[in-house]
């Protein structure tokens, strides 16, 4: 006897639209969070030591820009996919993963407090890791449009640490 993994309908256009504008709003959310405690982050971001490898301040914001679209649709997708009833793990791990991220601007910028920033990153990476495969249960799309997110946390995790450690 084998077992087939059961599909559900996909839901009415109206039903799909409201889902999708809720992911869309979380994720902005996370995105003012973090965008309204790092207000004059090129100011701070130019007066820290930085590794020679760091980026220019301005690339931050279209890049962060590009991944929290990837972040919204991966979401919806797996909504689609599967329902919150039937991604309920999935989802919760994705809204862990959106909380630390709103949460590591205020670390890291405001309160300049970058080991702790660095510690919350790694917590923020291993939810997001997290998110990749679960979501890949459910829709391996929304798994692989985490990817890029998932290597740009990579990224600003050893940022973080090179800031740390020279500053």
């Amino acid at each position: 006897m084998t077992t087939r993994s059961v599909r559900r309908a996909r839901p009415p256009l109206a039903r799909s639209l409201g889902a999708a504008a809720l992911f869309a709003a979380a994720v902005l959310a996370t995105a003012l969070v973090g965008g309204l405690t790092a207000v004059d982050t090129a100011t701070d971001y130019a007066r820290v030591e930085l590794p020679a490898w760091a980026p220019p301040s301005w690339l931050f914001s279209p890049v962060w820009t590009v991944l929290y679209v990837l972040v919204a649709v991966a979401g919806w997708l797996v909504w689609r996919a599967s329902g919150w009833r039937g991604a309920a793990a999935a989802l919760t791990v994705y809204a862990v993963q959106l909380v630390l991220n709103a949460l590591w601007p205020p670390l890291f910028f405001t309160a300049a407090r970058y080991a702790l920033a660095f510690g919350e990153l790694v917590l923020l990476w291993i939810a997001v890791a997290a998110t990749v495969v679960l979501f890949r249960r459910h829709s391996t799309t929304a798994a692989a449009l985490l990817l890029p997110y998932l290597a740009w946390v990579t990224y600003a995790g050893a940022l973080n640490l090179a800031i740390w450690q020279l500053n």
